[in-house]
Formats: C-alpha cells, sequence, structure tokens
C-alpha cells in the first residue's frame, strides 16, 4: 500500500479561531454586564433623590409613622357625643435660638369637631432666623384620622430679633375613627411639632415681612 502523503493539521488555524470567538464574547459579555452596572447605579441615584419626596407622599396619604393628614374643610357630618384629649407637645431642635410652648397643654374634643389652638413662638436671639416645623401624632396609627386645615408647618417661619408670634393649628379627629375597632379605647392623641434650622431662607416678598396677626397669615 502506498504511503500517503501527510496533511497538514488544521488545529492551528480552528485554536486560532476559536480563541478570537472566545475573545470576542468575552468582550461582548463584558460590556453587557458594564451596561448593566451602569444602569443600576444611574437608577439607584435617581431612587434616592426620589426616596424623600415618596416617603413624605406615602406618609401624608396613609398616616404611616403618625403622619397627620390635611383637609381641605370642615367634615360635614355633627361631631360625634365620643370625646377626646388631645395634649400638645413642643420642641426645638439645637441650633435654632426659639422658645416654643403652647398655650394650651391639653384640650378635651369630640370627634369631627373643628378645634383652633395656639403655639406662642419667640425668636431669643439678636438675630433674624428661619425655621419649619416638622410634626406627628401618638398613637403613630391615629395619624390617618388626625386632620389638619391649617397649619404654620407648610411654610418656613421668619422671625425678626425678639420676635414673639402666635401660630394656630385648625384640626379634627375624623369620625371614621370611630369606626375603627382597634381605636375603641382610645383616650387620648398627642399632636407634637418640631422646629428646625433653615440655614438658606427662601427670599420673601416685602410684604411678608409684616407682623402676624392672629388668625391672620398661618
Amino acid at each position: 500500500m502506498a504511503n500517503q502523503p501527510p496533511t497538514q493539521d488544521p488545529n492551528g488555524e480552528g485554536a486560532a479561531r476559536q480563541r478570537t470567538e472566545v475573545t470576542r464574547r468575552t468582550l461582548t459579555r463584558d460590556a453587557v454586564v458594564a451596561s448593566i452596572c451602569g444602569f443600576v447605579v444611574v437608577l439607584m441615584v435617581g431612587a434616592s433623590y426620589a426616596a424623600v419626596p415618596f416617603y413624605n407622599w406615602f406618609c401624608r396619604t396613609t398616616g404611616f409613622n403618625g403622619t397627620t393628614q390635611v383637609a381641605t374643610s370642615a367634615p360635614t357630618e355633627a361631631p360625634l357625643d365620643r370625646t377626646i384629649a388631645v395634649s400638645f407637645d413642643s420642641n426645638v431642635a439645637p441650633g435654632l435660638p426659639w422658645k416654643f410652648e403652647p398655650e394650651q397643654n391639653t384640650i378635651d374634643v369630640k370627634i369631627g369637631q373643628v378645634v383652633t389652638v395656639y403655639y406662642t413662638v419667640t425668636n431669643q436671639s439678636a438675630r433674624t432666623t428661619t425655621g419649619q416645623a416638622s410634626y406627628n401624632v401618638a398613637p403613630l396609627t391615629v395619624g390617618a384620622y388626625f386632620q389638619k386645615i391649617n397649619c404654620f408647618c407648610f411654610t418656613e417661619q421668619t422671625m425678626a430679633p425678639g420676635e414673639k408670634r402666635e401660630m394656630a393649628v385648625v384640626f379634627y379627629v375624623d369620625p371614621a375613627l370611630a369606626k375603627d375597632s382597634e381605636n375603641d379605647t382610645l383616650k387620648t392623641i398627642t399632636l407634637s411639632y418640631t422646629f428646625f434650622p433653615v440655614r438658606d431662607a427662601a427670599p420673601k416678598p416685602v410684604a411678608a415681612g409684616e407682623a402676624d396677626q392672629r388668625k391672620g397669615n398661618l
């Protein structure tokens, strides 16, 4: 049998093609992974900016964490006979030289009754300062039923040196609370405010600098 001439081994060329294909796949996979990572980073950054307003909206909508509700008008039903004691708490965060206290510590209100109460604020420093209040109620589960019609906490408050001001809160306890069996034994609600300093206050028109009058612009 005649000897067959030796054939060239194709492994060298095939191996090169295989390495090229593996390299191409690796680069493609790395590009996909990098794109996904970039998208996740952008998503996380966007979520971080959206988290605070979303949390505030969620709390206002559900009453979560004792956040009170915002009412646009008084209830149409007559107040119920059931009464609840509402206590008022006041706090000032470090860095704000204000004295802040309620004019009444506790009042008894009927469920569904619209009530106006006042807090007194005094700027004890020799400079103009600005603060804004945060608020909640306790027990935390009552936030969904505590309706505020008017409140000084919705805007920044700028106080001249030594200025004293009365700030009103108009609220009612939603009659729907009486239908919630979890609150059958509820006797007391505490409304708590804390004023925090505002470092860069928003500029206001000249007219806004006039002293607020009781039952006026709150």
